[in-house]
């Protein structure tokens, strides 16, 4: 059962031009192909084929410092601000190009990465 926030709620989405269930499943798409796909195979990169390090140099030096959580970390923000970004732009500016546009953009990256590194997997 879903319990629904009051409409004058500030994280309702009740005012926004959107439903509730297009943004959890924009969002589902986006964790799914950013958050699983690209972060489950960069880890498996650098645990099982010693040879490939990571390509971004930010996240090569927050590996050495923190290891993998540190990359786990990363991702985390860049969600973080991207889901900020698509709330935000909904729900206050009421910009639906904005609101697409951060999840989209994970999606597309995830995807491109995810497919990336399986390809550096099968070598």
């Amino acid at each position: 059962m879903s319990q629904q926030l009051p409409p004058d709620h500030p994280l309702s989405l009740a005012a926004a031009p959107t439903t509730q269930r297009e943004f959890v499943w924009l969002w589902i798409v986006a964790t799914t192909g950013y958050g699983v796909g690209d972060v489950v195979t960069t880890i498996a990169l650098v645990n099982y084929h010693p040879a490939v390090t990571e390509g971004n140099p930010l996240l090569a030096r927050t590996m050495e410092a923190l290891g993998l959580g540190g990359l786990v970390a990363a991702k985390l923000v860049v969600f973080g601000l991207c889901f900020g970004l698509s709330y935000y732009a909904i729900r206050v500016w009421r910009d639906r190009v904005m609101y697409y546009f951060a999840p989209l953009v994970l999606l597309v990256f995830g995807v491109f990465f995810t497919v990336y590194n399986v390809r550096l997997m099968l070598g």
